[in-house]
């Protein structure tokens, strides 16, 4: 038998001189039964153990809730990631300062007309960058780092490689780059040859 649902609260401040006692005050009028607390973790850090036991504590009934979204997610796509993972385990979403509840269909409209809107945002990026890619090409622009051996470099190291006289780590060494550089430079221009 099931036990009752539960409110599991999360929050996080970025710097351990910051106070979590306004998003401890809402996540306790808001019915959380209990509440995991991430202090000195920034949004950004991958790992964050409080968020990773909150999320483990819940279970398919329960609702994770949160002052704000961003306390929750490192970026949108992050935070849609969570989200959507918590609902395939038929676990709620409430963030409390935007009013998102995803228990509730029109909740979970507005979070999923945030995550379109998002995805828009991504491929219209995706498509000026390339759009720009393509422009600056048609102007003769070289994109992407510039080769780490010059060609004069390449043919040197073409010629000490086919006379036998020195192997991939000697021509490395030589040139102060990596030996699977010297493979590549090597490869590309038999390529081309």
């Amino acid at each position: 038998m099931e036990g009752a649902a539960s409110r599991i609260g999360y929050a996080r401040v970025s710097t351990e001189d910051q106070n979590l006692s306004l998003q401890l005050d809402a996540l306790e009028a808001a019915g959380c039964n209990r509440i995991f607390c991430d202090q000195g973790v920034s949004g950004v850090t991958v790992t964050r153990p409080a968020l990773g036991e909150a999320l483990a504590a819940l279970q398919p009934g329960d609702t994770l809730v949160t002052w704000k979204l961003d306390r929750l997610g490192r970026s949108l796509a992050h935070l849609i990631r969570i989200v959507d993972d918590l609902g395939s385990r038929r676990i709620g979403f409430h963030s409390l300062s935007e009013a998102i509840d995803t228990t509730s269909a029109g909740g979970k409209l507005i979070f999923h007309v945030i995550g379109a809107i998002a995805e828009f945002e991504r491929t219209l990026i995706s498509e000026r960058t390339r759009a720009g890619m393509a422009s600056a090409k048609s102007r003769g622009a070289v994109l992407g780092r510039p080769p780490k051996l010059t060609d004069q470099q390449v043919e040197a190291a073409k010629a000490v490689y086919a006379a036998g006289s020195g192997g991939l780590a000697e021509i490395a060494e030589e040139f102060g780059v990596s030996q699977l550089t010297v493979a590549r430079a090597l490869k590309r221009s038999a390529a081309a040859s």
